[in-house]
């Protein structure tokens, strides 16, 4: 049986960027994924690498700071599939006064070593803006837009460079210790063929099915108390001609997105909703589609 440093299970972003760098730093890696890459959240993504604006409030100051930081990696490693944008933040001020806007802005432009993206700056909307009339100040900072699923494929390719092996269509389904070693054991969802293989480190990032996994393949107790949480998106045909991407804030504190893609479409989303059924069956619900159009219909004059 061969015997491999690392295996991961799952072929998205979270197993695709952990089995990339390990494969790089000379392990021997296997990641299994049981569809196609990417094929589930890390394609159905909100396409956006960030900092996470919305913690500072939070004062998740180390997970901002971190998160920009890599930020500019992936700007600089991956401009092919990466590029800037620059994000609208209407004024309301009965949801958050400027001040506090201000400030989070401020931290955001310096948390991070930002050398190539311009910093934040405060904006007057006139009577030509996409906005309603109500909303005449605003702000603007910059994050950026990434091809979600070709980032995926980006460091599985680097997995398979770097001499490590990448199996799709192959199900993991089950993995025990014995004698020190992971035993894992796998699928061919197509032709039935079995594998199997031992391994010293073992990663589940199977996603959604995090804890079926655990469950279902490693007889194992979850260590951690994991929900499913949806958030789900809505496309659009274009509802502004510019470029700028624009974060809305909503009454619930919560905020969306509304984004560019592909010229012809925009992306508004995201809810927060909890799911508890089979993430195969997920689906967006007709009170998620109302949520996102009342948020957007309450900024800008073009209803959606």
């Amino acid at each position: 049986m061969e015997t491999k440093d690392l295996i991961v299970i799952g072929g998205g972003i979270n197993g695709a960027g952990i089995a990339a760098d390990a494969a790089g730093r000379g392990l021997s890696v296997l990641m299994l994924e049981a569809q196609d890459l990417a094929c589930a959240t890390s394609s159905a993504s909100s396409k956006l690498i960030h900092g996470g604006l919305r913690y500072l409030e939070h004062y998740e100051f180390r997970l901002v700071s971190e998160a920009l930081a890599e930020r500019e990696v992936l700007l600089k490693m991956a401009p092919h599939i990466a590029f800037p944008m620059r994000f609208r933040l209407p004024h309301r001020p009965h949801l958050r006064p400027a001040w506090m806007i201000r400030i989070g802005l401020f931290m955001y432009d310096h948390l991070g070593k930002r050398t190539s993206l311009p910093g934040s700056t405060g904006l007057r909307f006139g009577a030509n803006s996409v906005l309603k009339p109500e909303i005449k100040r605003g702000f603007e900072y910059s994050d950026c837009w990434v091809d979600d699923a070709r980032l995926v494929l980006a460091n599985a390719q680097m997995v398979v460079r770097k001499g490590g092996e990448v199996l799709t269509r192959t199900r993991a389904t089950s993995a025990r210790r014995e004698n020190g070693l992971w035993i894992v054991e796998a699928e061919d969802i197509d032709t039935g063929k079995k594998y199997s293989w031992q391994a010293r480190g073992l990663v589940n990032a199977t996603g959604p099915w995090v804890k079926q996994f655990f469950d279902d393949g490693m007889h194992l107790p979850s260590p951690y108390g994991i929900r499913l949480i949806k958030g789900s998106h809505i496309v659009v045909p274009r509802v502004h001609t510019q470029k700028q991407a624009y974060i809305l804030q909503n009454e619930d504190k919560r905020i969306v997105f509304v984004i560019p893609w592909m010229d012809e479409f925009s992306i508004i989303g995201t809810t927060d909703v909890e799911y508890k059924g089979d993430p195969k069956a997920v689906k967006i619900e007709e009170s998620e589609i109302n949520y996102l159009l009342k948020v957007y219909n309450a900024h800008f004059k073009k209803t959606a």
